[in-house]
């Protein structure tokens, strides 16, 4: 019988201490392009190219870091990856107040970030089937990313009054709080998190090669992790172009711009809600597969839009079926993973996927002059709509049940004749 995870003081604790931190870097997310334009007077390209720069530790350590985050105990490396984080969003608010804020500081600061977050996530996802039984990651994950989503709903709301009423420092000295809370989170969760002793010792070198084989020998992993390098490459162009398209092609005022992220964001609080009944009631193949023509939707109807009211309903679609597919795209390389491999599978897929960004951003940043940003967002949604064939021309198609946990590349189930 499955417990209830919220009953789970390890778990509890780790998931307040992902929430926390979500609140507060979702503040940051408005906030840092705002300063960037309003008090910097940034161009659209080089707000996209802010962005590239947070995920430019994934394309450069990605890999690396999951052999390292599999040699230590995972909940030290969490709270070192919150502190560095704290002291580095801690400098721009000081920054300001010295008359030092520049953008070359905030380029900085935001690979620090960046380099921090590649960390933190890498060894929580490593750390989460540590804290909660194998027939527990699916609730585990939705829990997880249903956070992301409240933090998504609420972040940019308070973050475009905050800039409205205050600064845009203010708001982003907010972000230094939720870190430190998040480290004393951490401290309160007693789950060892000590990597197993591996069978060799390999070079690091070797260890990162054995993770990047296995993810792309996995006839499961391999489609999801292609499917997410398209999706991350597209919505990387999205993400980083959205307030520059709220704020100077739709004309909508900071407030109205978090409105508006955030009721996209309560998209992905229902994706989250529901993910684990739909993958249940329609099997996890099919369910991956409607979650990505869902996102791809919603990712056209963003350049449709001639308001706030659409801007708000493409991300909101979007944001629905991004979590839902992330949900049992976690789930299920969480389960066919040997424990050994779970960081370097997490990190490769982090790799894949978050190193994607950078080149997204940038390229989405570059074709602004020759496309405008409206053309930009229509060339990522027919990127997303892409997307959907890895999985579709894989195994994945036909998962009707989850994975056994740890199962290798073995047979799967298939759908029986005339399921429904």
């Amino acid at each position: 019988m499955r417990r209830n995870l919220w009953r789970v003081p390890d778990y509890r604790n780790l998931w307040l201490s992902h929430s926390v931190s979500l609140v507060g870097t979702q503040v940051s997310v408005l906030a840092f392009p705002l300063m960037a334009l309003l008090l910097l007077d940034a161009s659209a390209t080089e707000v996209s190219m802010l962005s590239a720069v947070e995920f430019l530790p994934s394309l450069l350590l990605g890999l690396p870091a999951g052999a390292w985050v599999e040699r230590l105990p995972r909940r030290p490396v969490l709270i070192a990856s919150d502190v560095v984080r704290a002291v580095a969003m801690a400098s721009v608010p000081l920054a300001y107040a010295l008359n030092l804020l520049n953008l070359p500081l905030l380029f900085v600061v935001a690979f620090v970030i960046g380099l921090g977050t590649i960390f933190f996530d890498v060894a929580q996802l490593s750390y989460l089937p540590s804290l909660v039984d194998e027939d527990e990651l699916t609730d585990g994950n939705a829990k997880l990313e249903g956070a992301r989503s409240v933090a998504q709903l609420a972040g940019p709301t308070a973050g475009g009054f905050l800039v409205q009423l205050f600064t845009a420092p203010v708001a982003i000295a907010l972000d230094v709080f939720s870190y430190v809370a998040s480290a004393v989170f951490l401290l309160r969760v007693r789950g060892r998190g000590v990597p197993p002793e591996p069978i060799e010792r390999l070079s690091l070198r070797g260890e990162i090669a054995e993770g990047v084989r296995f993810v792309f020998s996995h006839p499961l992993v391999r489609p999801l992790a292609l499917c997410a390098f398209a999706a991350d490459l597209a919505f990387a162009a999205v993400l980083a172009l959205q307030v520059p398209y709220a704020a100077d092609t739709l004309h909508l005022h900071s407030g109205f711009i978090g409105i508006a992220l955030a009721v996209g964001s309560a998209g992905g609080l229902v994706g989250a809600a529901v993910s684990g009944w739909v993958s249940e009631r329609f099997g996890p193949g099919r369910t991956v597969l409607v979650s990505i023509v869902v996102f791809s939707a919603g990712a056209a109807i963003v350049p449709l839009a001639g308001g706030a009211i659409g801007f708000a309903a493409g991300l909101f679609v979007v944001y629905l079926g991004v979590v839902v597919f992330n949900v049992l795209q976690m789930t299920i390389c969480q389960s066919v993973t040997p424990e050994r491999l779970l960081g370097r599978m997490n990190a490769t897929l982090r790799f894949i996927s978050w190193g994607s960004v950078p080149l997204g951003a940038a390229v989405g940043g570059l074709l602004v002059g020759p496309l405008g940003v409206r053309g930009v967002l229509w060339v990522a949604a027919g990127v997303c709509a892409l997307s959907v064939l890895p999985p579709l021309f894989s195994r994945i198609r036909t998962l009707t049940d989850d994975p056994e946990p740890g199962a290798e590349a073995g047979p799967l189930p298939l759908e029986t004749e005339g399921a429904a």
